[in-house]
């Protein structure tokens, strides 16, 4: 297959996968998975394995509760192979609603967020068979407050923010 419908094909699996969970639909999101899926939100060991296991991280966790409504996507790149792609992306929204998946018993702060995801995302013929999803817990945690960052090598949102400009500063290193 070319690499231009290579890249067609999976943007459109992906697409259509992506579009069903922000719409909220489960049967939908789970009509573009493969018949034994498996999802892992990596720092909080959220996710399923199996059609059972796999719908209910959806009812239960995601569907309903993805982000909340301001949430925006920004591709930083994306990346192909035969039977995947990897999206690495600044994720912004403001913590209004409950994300389970992601911040496990944490009620809203009203606090804003912006983090730097890695998507692993496997296909199976025409369906999603796995998403491997990674993120920096610890820059999410100082955002809502919930992690005092003083004396620590972590930075907030100041991650997201060297990912679009690596010319930053490095907060940790003093060159003079």
């Amino acid at each position: 297959m070319s690499a231009p419908s290579l890249k067609a094909k999976l943007d459109g699996i992906f697409n259509a996968h992506m579009e069903a969970e922000l719409a909220g639909d489960l049967d939908q999101t789970l009509a573009t998975m493969a018949p034994n899926p498996h999802l892992v939100s990596i720092p909080t060991m959220i996710g399923g394995q199996g059609p059972r296991s796999g719908r209910m991280f959806y009812a239960k966790r995601l569907i309903g509760q993805f982000f909340p409504p301001d949430v925006m996507f920004e591709t930083v790149s994306r990346t192909y192979s035969e039977d995947r792609l990897i999206d690495e992306l600044i994720i912004s929204f403001t913590h209004t609603s409950k994300i389970d998946w992601m911040l496990p018993g944490v009620e809203p702060t009203g606090k804003r967020v912006e983090a730097v995801f890695v998507v692993i995302v496997g296909i199976e013929g025409d369906k999603v068979s796995h998403e491997h999803i990674l993120w920096d817990q610890a820059s999410v945690l100082v955002q809502i407050g919930l992690l005092d960052p003083t004396g620590l090598p972590v930075t907030g949102a100041g991650a997201a923010a060297k990912l679009r400009n690596p010319g930053l500063p490095d907060p940790f290193f003093n060159e003079g």
